[in-house]
């Protein structure tokens, strides 16, 4: 499995705003109703990572009406000796 990032941008209306917070919370999907919002703040989305076995399996996660509006990013870790190695593949 690999962990992804979930961004669902959503309409800046007050009204529609909150009707995709209610949706989200409605789902029972623990990832849905554990999603962060940018609202206050004026960033019209809800981000959320999770561990599934690829992008179109954590697009299905999200309401079919958000989809269109949605960016998965896949998260990597890396540790200082694996970015060395990489580099070393990269001399001249």
């Amino acid at each position: 499995m690999a962990k992804y990032l979930v961004e669902v941008s959503h309409s800046s209306e007050k009204i529609e705003c909150l009707r995709s917070i209610q949706i989200f919370l409605s789902t029972g999907s623990h990832f849905l109703t554990n999603a962060d919002w940018g609202c206050l703040d004026g960033e019209h989305k809800a981000w959320f990572t999770m561990d599934v076995d690829s992008k179109d399996e954590a697009l299905r996660i999200v309401p079919s009406f958000y989809r269109k509006n949605t960016k998965i990013t896949k998260l990597s870790k890396f540790n200082l000796k694996n970015v060395e190695e990489m580099l070393g593949q990269h001399k001249p």
